[in-house]
């Protein structure tokens, strides 16, 4: 097996637990405090397009290091 597609299922698995707990804190966030949604929503936001960016360019390195 080639290790690129290793390394891409890795930055993918990361990415989805990354944004998956940003989700969860920010609903925990938004149900503790309504009034602060939309700031909470925007930070949330954010950090998830972030986190893609992250894991964009952790799989072009890896196809791009084979």
């Amino acid at each position: 097996m080639n290790t690129a597609v290793i390394g891409a299922g890795l930055v993918t698995l990361g990415a989805a637990l990354g944004i998956g707990w940003i989700g969860s804190a920010a609903m925990n966030g938004i149900s503790r405090q309504p009034e602060a949604a939309s700031k909470i929503q925007t930070a949330m936001l954010i950090a998830a397009a972030l986190i893609e960016g992250v894991a964009l360019f952790g799989a072009v390195i890896c196809f791009l290091a084979n």
